[in-house]
């Protein structure tokens, strides 16, 4: 039996972008499923979505009464996967910064070389990065780095949000117990399945910086990543390498 696939994807105000984003992922695989998590959106994104899924079976809403953070809407979606007997989960925005024909190559790296967690590297065998001033390319790099340097990650891009789990990989690394919520939350959930010792690969991707729409970046969410490593640290017992699978 094949094995289900759907993608996650949070909202907050993406009606501009979100039509042409399941134009995309449709044209992928025709098998492969979406669920929107809205956090109530009022420029009516989750009424598109509640409309659309209405004659498209494979588009599903899960709506939120209120907007909680990217960490909250993923593990909502995570949930929501897991208990309708998904078995691959993939996690992408919803601003086109993930590009949708990139999905297939998240599925494949699972499958082709039995990993339990795919992440769609912007920097693994270099920097491939577009539209970013050099500021915040400098933060993103910089934050890899501090990463890795505090608690012994091996993952080259370990914020970035593009990623494909096995849903057992999802069961077992405790979602109830993640508590970060922004970049934070990239991080806290790769590091925790790394510390599992379960399979994680990086399959290198483009990234573009969104066209359309607001970012949700913060000094908040920033400043929760480069506290939230050392308390990684603190609960895997100051070790730098993964439990034995």
């Amino acid at each position: 039996m094949s094995e289900r696939a759907i993608v996650v994807v949070p909202t907050y105000n993406e009606r501009e972008n979100l039509p042409k984003l399941v134009e995309r992922l449709f044209s992928q695989n025709a098998g492969l499923e979406i669920l929107v998590v809205d956090d109530s959106s009022p420029d009516g994104t989750g009424a598109w979505v509640s409309e659309t899924a209405a004659r498209e079976p494979h588009l599903h809403l899960l709506s939120r009464t209120a907007k909680n953070g990217l960490g909250r809407a993923y593990l909502a979606g995570f949930q929501w996967a897991i208990d309708h007997g998904y078995d691959l989960v993939v996690q992408m925005d919803a601003d086109f910064s993930h590009n949708p024909d990139d999905v297939p190559k998240l599925l494949a790296g699972i499958r082709e070389n039995n990993a339990d967690l795919a992440i769609g590297s912007r920097y693994a065998g270099g920097i491939r990065v577009i539209n970013w001033p050099l500021k915040r390319l400098v933060l993103s790099v910089g934050a890899s780095f501090y990463v890795k340097w505090i608690t012994g990650l091996p993952i080259w891009d370990p914020t970035g949000g593009f990623k494909c789990w096995r849903r057992n990989t999802l069961e077992a690394i405790g979602l109830n117990s993640i508590r970060s919520n922004g970049y934070g939350f990239q991080v806290e959930m790769t590091h925790r399945t790394w510390r599992h010792g379960f399979r994680v690969v990086e399959v290198p991707i483009i990234f573009s910086d969104r066209v359309e729409g607001t970012s949700k970046m913060s000094k908040k969410i920033v400043v929760e990543a480069l506290f939230m490593v050392w308390r990684l640290l603190i609960q895997s017992g100051f070790s730098r390498t993964p439990k034995k699978s």
